[in-house]
């Protein structure tokens, strides 16, 4: 047979597409699961939609699920960790976070892992002004090209203000409106 170019899963009938959906061959849903969880982290959510191609039976895919999670081969805490970890050098805790709620972890899964971020928010912040930018803005123009770069990282407003008042030489002009800190 040789190397299989198809990752070792089988293909349906006549060598195309996904399988047969359901009609037993190639690797059980099981299987298939374990796969995407040994390449990296998978919420509930990511998996279920994954293994929907495969099986048209969302109670088998559930069930599945339930068993992976029952033996700790899948778990929405490890993966919200590990998205954090590779999202948080150059993202904020928003957009992290939301990322997060969009793929199916609960909030109450996300609350250590907020204040973890959260903590940490301001350094982050200006490691990512650093690498982008450098210098302080010179003008309100500038001013507001930074921001919107940082905000559409996913960092607070309030963060972002304090990284770029102490950096510009016009606080005065930003900061009157806001109350100074």
């Amino acid at each position: 047979m040789g190397n299989r170019t198809d990752g070792g899963f089988s293909t349906g009938p006549g060598g195309e597409g996904p399988p047969g959906r359901g009609s037993g061959g190639g690797p059980s849903l099981k299987a298939r699961a374990v796969a995407y969880l040994s390449r990296r982290e998978h919420s509930r959510l990511e998996l279920q939609r994954k293994l929907s191609a495969w099986c048209d039976d969302p109670a088998a895919i559930e069930a599945v699920l339930d068993d992976l999670a029952r033996e700790h081969w899948q778990s929405d805490q490890r993966y919200a960790q590990a998205y954090a970890h590779r999202a948080a050098e150059r993202q904020g805790a928003q957009r992290i976070l939301s990322a997060l709620r969009q793929q199916g972890v609960a909030d109450e899964q996300l609350a250590d892992l907020r204040d973890t971020l959260n903590a940490t928010e301001a350094e982050r912040a200006r490691a990512v002004w650093q690498r982008k930018f450098g210098h302080p803005p010179a003008d309100p123009r500038e001013y507001a090209r930074q921001y919107r770069f940082m905000a559409g990282r996913g960092f607070s407003a309030d963060c972002i203000r304090r990284l770029l008042d102490r950096r510009g030489h016009f606080d005065a002009d930003v900061s009157s409106a806001d109350g100074a800190d």
